[in-house]
C-alpha cells in the first residue's frame, strides 16, 4: 500500500451494525460489493491511522433494555445470544479500536461515543454500515447538530433501495456524499472545511 496520504486526525470512522439481523435478503443483490467496500474502507482507515469506532446494536432477552415500540411488538433485533447480533467477519474490530454497544437507533444516545470524540479531539466523522436510513442517518444527523463535519460513505452503506437513495439525495445540508475510492480525494476539501471553522 501507498504512504499515507495526509494529516487524518482530527477524523474518525464510525462503522455501524454490521449484524446479520440487518441484512435484508434482497441487500446481497442490489449491494453485491458491499463486502468488499467495507473491507476497503477498513484497510485504508487503519493504513491512514483514521480511528475507527465500532457502533453495534445489542439488546436483552429480558426486554429491559428495549426501545418501547418493540416492547409493544414483541421482538427487536440483534438480541444477545442470538444468530443475529453477531458481527460479520469482515467488519471485525482489531485490537485498540472502541466498540460501543447500544439500544437506540442513533449511536450518539450512547454518552460514550461523544465523550471519545471529545477526548480525542475529532470534528469530522466518516459514516459507514447498516442500515442507511436508519442508524446511519439518524447518528449522522445528530452528529451535524452537535458540531461535527459529516461524510456518508455511500458504497459502504446499505438498504433497501428506494430508502438508500432517497436517504443519500434528500440531505446535503447534514453530511457529504464520499465513496471508497473517493476518500483520499475529497481528504484536501475536508481539511479545508476544517480550518474555516478554526479561522
Amino acid at each position: 500500500m501507498n504512504a499515507k496520504s495526509g494529516n487524518w486526525d482530527s477524523f474518525a470512522l464510525l462503522l455501524i451494525d454490521n449484524q446479520h439481523d440487518f441484512w435484508a435478503g434482497e441487500m446481497s443483490q442490489t449491494f453485491a460489493d458491499y463486502e468488499k467496500n467495507v473491507s476497503r474502507l477498513l484497510e485504508v482507515c487503519r493504513h491512514e491511522g483514521i480511528d475507527v469506532v465500532h457502533l453495534r446494536a445489542r439488546f436483552q432477552q429480558d426486554e429491559s433494555d428495549w426501545m418501547v415500540k418493540y416492547k409493544y411488538l414483541g421482538r427487536i433485533p440483534c438480541v444477545a445470544g442470538t444468530p443475529g447480533v453477531e458481527i460479520f467477519p469482515f467488519a471485525q474490530d482489531e485490537p485498540g479500536e472502541f466498540v460501543i454497544y447500544k439500544q437506540s437507533f442513533d449511536g450518539f444516545l450512547k454518552p460514550a461515543l461523544p465523550a471519545y470524540l471529545e477526548k480525542n479531539r475529532k470534528r469530522f466523522l466518516l459514516l459507514a454500515g447498516l442500515v442507511t436510513s436508519v442508524c446511519v442517518f439518524l447518528t449522522a444527523a445528530t452528529a451535524a447538530q452537535r458540531g461535527y463535519l459529516v461524510g456518508i460513505v455511500e458504497d459502504c452503506c446499505a438498504d433497501s433501495p428506494e430508502a438508500h437513495n432517497h436517504t443519500l439525495q434528500r440531505y446535503p445540508f447534514i453530511f457529504d456524499r464520499t465513496s471508497v475510492d473517493q476518500l483520499t480525494a475529497d481528504h484536501a476539501k475536508w481539511l479545508a472545511d476544517l480550518d474555516r471553522l478554526t479561522n
